[in-house]
């Protein structure tokens, strides 16, 4: 949902030829040092405004996104559209690129409902002008309908991309990649859309047609089983989304090789089903296996080994060992205070697991301190009527009482 380029134009400058080189090499930094020169070539000879002046200036925003800069790409086609339209028209095929561009960076930006809206009053336009079954018409809607599940509205989504399937089927054949695309985004829009059996339904039958049409190893199907497993797991199958994931885990070490970082996440949400399936001291033991592989791979502060940190420390308490979890928490604790400061939720959730598994491990009064100190930032951070702050109040309660009974654990 990131943009389309132009057509180049066709005067066959070397500096053009040089940076679409670079650019489709994938080294946007280099693209864009070249086609600023062109751009400025461009403007000196033609004119500000000469069509090939805009097609440069298009080239230059489109990389400048790619390059990681959504915010610069969306503001350089904001002052672009109205140039093109002047030039152009406002109905020619290259403005209503640039107003789709400007549509997808302003949501690479983080603004989907803004790119939501322009993509709807986009919509109508190109499909007037260039028709309904138009390859621009049909990416358009998908990337419509992918914002608008992004800005918040899943069931708005899910209903966009079930009117744009059939179309998908008509035009371009049940089998065309882009059609299980687009299968593929119904389905989950409907998971998130609150229908998580019938997206597992969705996933199951996509999975077999992308084995058949692109292969058990293509990144699609990858993709898809990764999705019928969440969906398993979503729909209240732990114990067959964790065979799912533990298939999946081996296909991914095989293909992606056993370190990569989507292998890494599988193996994690492998722990994770593991223990929702009710086998705690299983998914223990895969937390523990997968720890150092992910601080090695991806960093201690990775979201992904942090995730693995806490995975663990849980795993740890339900398998019976509160003094374990409250020693794994602390770690993690230090941890995430410096990736996301002391105040974050995370933190704070943190800090809540510390307390009370220190209180399990015998320490009462220990975790009553915690829970006092956790209870003041709880409500100046998230108000004093939010969940966490009442719940935080509770155990703060709890574990005064326990404090003063001389009680050492409150484990059930």
């Amino acid at each position: 949902m990131l943009g389309e380029g132009r057509a180049p134009s066709d005067d066959g400058s070397e500096l053009e030829r040089r940076a679409s080189y670079l650019a489709d090499r994938g080294d946007y930094a280099a693209a864009l040092e070249v086609q600023r020169l062109l751009v400025e070539e461009r403007e000196r000879s033609l004119g500000a405004e000469h069509p090939a002046t805009l097609t440069a200036r298009a080239s230059l925003a489109h990389w400048t996104g790619k390059a990681g800069d959504a915010a610069g790409a969306r503001d350089q086609f904001a002052a672009l559209v109205p140039a093109s339209e002047r030039v152009l028209g406002p109905e020619h095929p290259d403005s209503l690129t640039d107003r789709a561009n400007l549509a997808a960076w302003t949501g690479g930006a983080g603004d989907a409902a803004g790119a939501r809206d322009q993509f709807a009053a986009l919509a109508p336009v190109r499909e007037r002008v260039s028709g309904p079954g138009h390859p621009h018409t049909l990416a358009e809607r998908a990337s419509l309908a992918g914002w608008t599940g992004d800005a918040g509205d899943a069931a708005g989504a899910r209903d966009q991309y079930a009117a744009l399937l059939p179309v998908r089927e008509r035009v371009q054949g049940a089998e065309h990649p882009d059609t299980l695309t687009t299968r593929h985004q119904l389905a989950r829009w409907t998971g998130e859309a609150g229908n998580a059996p019938a997206a597992r339904g969705q996933f199951a039958a996509l999975l077999a047609d992308c084995q058949r049409i692109l292969g058990a190893d293509h990144p699609g199907t990858l993709d898809t089983c990764d999705s019928l497993a969440n969906w398993t797991w979503e729909a209240g199958d732990a114990a067959g989304a964790r065979d799912q994931y533990a298939a999946l885990v081996s296909r991914y070490e095989q293909v992606l090789g056993p370190e990569q970082p989507d292998t890494l996440h599988a193996r994690l949400t492998l722990a994770m089903t593991t223990f929702d399936a009710g086998d705690a001291a299983g998914a223990r033991d895969l937390c523990a296996v997968l720890l150092p592989v992910a601080e090695q791979v991806l960093g201690p502060d990775s979201e992904i080994t942090l995730a693995v940190r806490a995975c663990s420390a849980t795993c740890t308490r339900e398998a019976g060992d509160p003094a374990g979890a409250r020693d794994l928490c602390a770690a993690l604790l230090l941890v995430r205070e410096r990736v996301s400061g002391p105040q974050h939720p995370d933190t704070l959730g943190v800090r809540a697991n510390l307390a009370r598994w220190t209180g399990e491990a015998g320490e009462a009064a220990a975790a009553r301190g915690q829970f006092a100190a956790l209870l003041a930032d709880c409500q100046q951070v998230l108000g004093a009527d939010h969940p966490w702050t009442r719940d935080t109040r509770d155990g703060l309660a709890y574990w005064t009482e326990k404090a003063a009974n001389g009680t050492e654990s409150g484990v059930d």
